[in-house]
């Protein structure tokens, strides 16, 4: 009986790491799965009216060669070409621009300032950015782009509350 009992408990510990999930979890939509401030998210012209009021946190994250997070704070703009909206990033060469160089993914956040009496932010938004690679789209956005100033730009293609 008891070699039955080790027989069994063995095969069980074997099984194990089989059935264990091999893939990495997404971290964007993962990091909060609890929505505190649904009401607070802004989406659409008040999300880029709310960008490019130039008031509120600004954050840009990608992820470093060696996997670690690389967490920004730099201030954004938004553009709306037709119906899409797209943020405009004027990021000197550093270590996120390295990343994106590298097949990097980018993640945005705005928080707008907190309303009077609230100690912190609960209006804004986590924005999934996607890189812009069509040429005639990048010549209408820079359109919108100051004089001798050459951003990158990426569209907002999700969007989702501040947690």
């Amino acid at each position: 009986m008891k070699k039955t009992l080790i027989l069994i408990l063995a095969l069980c510990l074997a099984v194990l790491p089989v059935m264990a999930e091999t893939t990495a979890p997404d971290a964007v939509t993962s990091a909060s799965v609890a929505d505190y401030y649904g009401d607070g998210i802004l989406t659409g012209d008040d999300l880029m009216n709310a960008i490019n009021s130039y008031t509120g946190f600004y954050a840009v994250a990608s992820v470093n060669p060696d996997g670690t997070p690389n967490l920004g704070f730099y201030i954004y703009g938004c553009v709306k070409v037709e119906d899409k909206y797209y943020l405009q990033l004027g990021l000197a060469p550093n270590q996120t621009t390295a990343n994106v160089d590298n097949g990097s993914e980018l993640v945005a956040m705005y928080g707008a300032l907190p309303a009077e009496g609230a100690t912190y932010p609960t209006s804004g938004a986590r924005m999934t950015l996607a890189k812009v690679t069509d040429e005639a789209l990048l010549a209408e956005l820079l359109k919108s782009a100051p004089q001798g100033f050459t951003p990158m730009y990426y569209e907002i293609v999700a969007v989702r509350s501040l947690g």
